[in-house]
């Protein structure tokens, strides 16, 4: 310890405890020794974050896995009975690539209707949301954030490099909702670990390190496709599974903890060496167990003995269920996270039906998620949530109901803005929507509500792939159903209460007290 006393750091002296200074609470204990954002801080919420590349794409690889291909006539057939596969005999016609590049031309799928081409797809989704109920408060518990975060990871990786084995589509849509099933925690998961390891100044900053990571993850789909082109899309997902392995292995070996779930499980010996290993290199040394104690609050370590004792498996789901502005706010952020799902999962799955080349128009949607992020990234801190999540998504809805209107050949370039437009506004309401529900709940439900709310997007998901294949006929059943269902989600935002630089709770008994003084103004 210093000869001197640091302001920063010490403990309070006789006299500032006999002049009954208002002690510090956890959070802002926290920040006297981690807001100054340092490499550790910076190492650690890369680590976790880059689970977002993988999340993309096994998220979005059947894109190109699952795609029609072309396909010609034999020249003997003229052009006006050259029009639809499933009216001719096998004989007559011929796809324009080798069987194998694709699900559906492999299999013969081509004719089976909507709701087999679909079915891989939705049972993506539909494993997301099982894996969502059955494992959203692992994270919560005993497990913690960074081994939730690896063992996610690799199910879901593992059950990738499977899908390449496949034989039939139903044993491929099987095995695609394995790996939904390992998804559905991973974002949440990689995102509360990497804002958790920070100070308030920097969580949003942090959080959008992971929707940048997704992104990248988005556009290496196109360029891992290409060059795969003529071979079979098998290895598609033998690419993308195999180092997502490694990567799970190297997570659960390097990364570190959330302090914030350290202390709230009761590790403070874990919880004080954490923040030893994160802060800047001039505080480290004067940071210890005793030295730390003494600005917790002195009821605290009763309130944490009792969170404990009654923090099993879903014991944080029923503080959501139990407390009637917890629930509130869930149901109601999720009604919002349904329509941004809708169009965010939505609209790169029927990127084929768009006027444009399918490698050029998965490049353009995945690019445009990039200024999303980055226009997150800088501004975050002067977005106030709730006008921001309402704006961008009226504005995407309108852009998607606009795909339908503007129709014709002559305006197909109109069409691809109005597309790429509606999309980035997703993205970015996608962004800020992670961001204000992290805001919106305490350290020892957060992870749960999160990944709740990311469920109930990819509820929105699971719909779309059926959408998307009802609109090759009539392009008002995926996009006019995307706008209109994201526009009315959005409204339900005004329910919530503003957090823009809101202080960050840790306890249930925090957040109702906060409320109750009229720090969250509805």
């Amino acid at each position: 310890m210093p000869s001197e006393r640091d302001p920063l750091l010490a403990p309070p002296t006789a006299n500032e405890e006999g002049k009954n200074i208002k002690k510090r609470s956890l959070d802002d204990t926290i920040e006297r020794c981690i807001g100054k954002f340092g490499w550790a801080q910076l190492l650690q919420a890369t680590l976790a974050s880059l689970a977002w590349i993988f999340d993309a794409q096994q998220t979005f690889v059947t894109i190109f896995t699952d795609v029609v291909p072309t396909w010609h006539c034999n020249d003997d057939l003229s052009s006006s009975t050259c029009t639809d596969v499933c009216q001719l005999p096998a004989e007559a016609w011929g796809w324009d690539a080798a069987a194998h590049t694709s699900v559906v031309s492999e299999w013969g799928l081509q004719c089976a209707g909507a709701v087999i081409t679909g079915l891989p797809s939705t049972s993506y989704f539909v494993g997301c949301l099982v894996g969502g109920i059955a494992l959203s408060t692992f994270a919560d518990s005993s497990f913690g954030r960074k081994r939730m975060l690896a063992f996610s990871c690799c199910l879901m990786n593992v059950a990738a490099v499977l899908t390449a084995a496949a034989s039939n589509v139903w044993v491929y849509s099987a095995l695609r909702f394995l790996t939904g099933f390992g998804r559905a925690t991973i974002g949440t998961c990689a995102l509360v670990l990497s804002t958790e390891v920070v100070g308030r100044r920097w969580r949003g900053q942090v959080g959008i390190i992971g929707f940048i990571c997704f992104t990248f993850g988005f556009l290496s789909l196109p360029a891992i496709a290409y060059f795969n082109a003529g071979s079979s899309w098998r290895y598609l997902y033998l690419w993308t599974g195999i180092p997502g392995i490694i990567y799970s292995v190297i997570v659960y070996f390097v990364a570190g903890e959330s302090p914030r779930w350290l202390y709230v499980r009761g590790m403070k010996q874990d919880f004080v060496q954490t923040i030893k290993n994160i802060a800047p290199p001039e505080t480290r040394n004067s940071i210890t167990t005793s030295f730390f104690g003494s600005f917790i609050l002195d009821n605290h370590d009763q309130d944490q003995e009792d969170q404990n004792m009654g923090m099993d498996l879903y014991a944080a789901l029923r503080l959501l269920l139990n407390k009637g502005w917890a629930l509130k706010r869930l149901l109601t952020v999720m009604l919002v996270g349904v329509g941004t799902g809708m169009v965010y999962y939505g609209i790169p799955l029927g990127v084929g039906e768009m006027p444009l080349n399918l490698y050029l128009s998965t490049t353009l949607n995945a690019l445009s998620e990039l200024p999303a992020s980055l226009t997150t990234f800088l501004l975050i801190d002067k977005l106030k949530r709730r006008s921001s999540v309402l704006g961008l998504g009226l504005l995407s809805g309108a852009c998607c109901v606009g795909c339908v209107v503007f129709v014709s050949e002559e305006l197909r370039w109109v069409q691809i803005g109005l597309e790429i437009v509606a999309f980035f506004n997703a993205c970015t309401a996608f962004n800020v929507l992670m961001i204000y529900t992290l805001e919106l709940f305490p350290t020892c439900v957060r992870n749960s509500a999160v990944s709740i709310v990311r469920q109930a997007m990819v509820l929105g998901g699971a719909i779309s792939p059926l959408l998307v294949a009802l609109g090759r006929a009539n392009r008002f059943y995926s996009y006019g159903v995307f706008g209109l269902t994201i526009g009315v989600c959005c409204l339900f935002v005004i329910w919530l209460p503003e957090t823009m630089g809101g202080e960050i709770c840790d306890t249930i008994d925090e957040e109702e007290s906060k409320e109750n003084n009229g720090i969250s103004k509805v």
